[in-house]
């Protein structure tokens, strides 16, 4: 825990009791601050005052009492309307921050300069933090990974001299941080997200600018048209940026040795782990050693096996057809388990990627939906649930002439029509996966995050 001493005294109102709210609660509490905390659900108060947090109906207090409004990142702020609290908090001239502004404060407080990298983009922070956590610490450093990836950081060990804090960091966060300043802040990349909570995709960027904005470095790929902006105008401002690009940078750093990293988009998150490992006192080979050892993130492109010739890959994470597109793409000879609770668009936007589809194997309600917009392009059928979807995709696929057939869950889906989680359903699929009579080779890169 990070005992959160810079607010000694003060008294706080906070809102949201879930994971991260107790845990600022909690270092509120013993850094010596009164906090008065509450959340819309009972059960998480009643919670909260069994682990020995004040709690009190906010709607009720007296806010001229209150030095600052702790709000949890999914509470909102601005759109699609403030929440109630921040109406209070701010007739009554109270700043209205979160967790990561609490942690900026108490590294300024007791370890200036302590190092700090802060990770943020659309897509990609999870893996670019946990690979920068990794590769450090496969190099024997002290390293804290935390924030929007994990752990809460204010359940992190305090910043230290010597000590290097790897945290990702989302919009919503990012919202309630104004004092953010990292030693080393990385934008990876910026599209459509989170509007229904930031007004428009102007208003996003602006929000993702303010990690880079203030940072002593900035890391920010320019292959998307807000980036390359917001890297223009900070290099205009006299800024310190290092811009990467996958269009130009392919040569930079060798991934052949590294499986759990293919695809363009993990181009760009090792090219930012590299630039970031290397300010931060690495040199290439300890940089390369940890990239080659790195087992990805549980969920996204993960390797979970490979059984004669065939590798299985759980990314249960693509959500989306963006996010499914990039797994699409690493791979070829691709037997594709796809479907669940349909978004906007379905999977028309991949069509360009059907050729690398030998076959795909639809579940979940999005079955006759995605099975329309396959049509005649890719042979499919409809396998309703992953155990069926996995069985018959690793048949097919260990009598493919492919030098390394892949069964791919890459579901262009939510999972709430068959699972709680993204998570649940990454798991089934991997039990599934084991469940197999195929003989197994050993799994490359199967371990989950670090």
């Amino acid at each position: 825990m990070i005992p959160v001493t810079a607010f000694e005294g003060m008294h706080c109102a906070l809102f949201g009791l879930g994971g991260s709210g107790m845990a600022t609660a909690r270092a509120l509490v013993a850094g010596g601050a009164r906090v008065t905390a509450w959340d819309d659900n009972p059960d998480t108060v009643a919670k909260a005052a069994d682990a020995g947090i004040e709690t009190g109906d906010l709607a009720t207090a007296d806010w001229a009492a209150f030095d600052a409004l702790v709000l949890a990142p999914g509470v909102p702020l601005t759109h699609p309307e403030p929440h109630w609290t921040v109406h209070k908090a701010r007739a009554h001239a109270v700043p209205v921050i979160g967790d990561i502004e609490l942690f900026c404060r108490q590294r300024d407080r007791i370890a200036p300069g302590a190092p700090f990298v802060a990770i943020t983009g659309t897509n990609g922070k999870s893996t670019t933090t946990a690979l920068i956590a990794h590769i450090l610490r496969e190099a024997g450093r002290d390293v804290q990974m935390g924030g929007n990836i994990g752990v809460p950081v204010l359940e992190l060990e305090p910043p230290a001299a010597t000590r290097i804090h790897i945290v990702e960091v989302s919009s919503y966060q990012i919202d309630l941080a104004p004092g953010l300043d990292p030693g080393i802040g990385i934008l990876l990349n910026l599209s459509p997200d989170h509007l229904d909570r930031h007004g428009s995709m102007e208003n996003y960027a602006l929000v993702k600018k303010q990690l880079v904005k203030r940072a002593d470095t900035a890391i920010i790929g320019t292959d998307d048209v807000w980036c390359a902006s917001i890297a223009n105008l900070l290099e205009k401002d006299g800024r310190d940026v290092t811009r990467i690009s996958v269009a130009t940078d392919r040569d930079a750093v060798d991934l052949s040795g590294a499986p759990a990293l293919r695809g363009d988009h993990n181009l760009q998150n090792a090219l930012a782990a590299l630039h970031a490992c290397r300010m931060l006192g690495l040199d290439d080979e300890e940089i390369m050693a940890g990239m080659a050892s790195f087992g990805g993130l549980a969920h996204r492109m993960q390797i979970v096996a490979q059984k004669g010739k065939v590798l299985f890959v759980n990314d249960s994470k693509a959500t989306n057809a963006d996010a499914a597109a990039r797994s699409l793409a690493s791979f070829d000879a691709i037997h594709w388990i796809a479907g669940g609770l349909a978004k906007e668009g379905g999977i028309a936007p991949l069509a360009p990627l059907f050729g690398r589809i030998a076959k795909a194997y639809l579940i979940g309600e999005a079955a006759p939906a995605f099975a329309a917009t396959l049509g005649s392009h890719v042979p499919f059928e409809i396998a309703a649930t992953i155990d069926v979807a996995v069985r018959h995709a690793a048949a097919d696929a260990a009598q493919s002439k492919a030098p390394e057939p892949v069964v791919l869950l890459a579901p262009a889906a939510a999972s709430f029509d068959q699972f709680a989680n993204f998570e649940k359903r990454g798991a089934a699929f991997t039990v599934a996966v084991e469940a197999l009579e195929t003989d197994a080779a050993p799994a490359r890169a199967a371990q989950g995050g670090q």
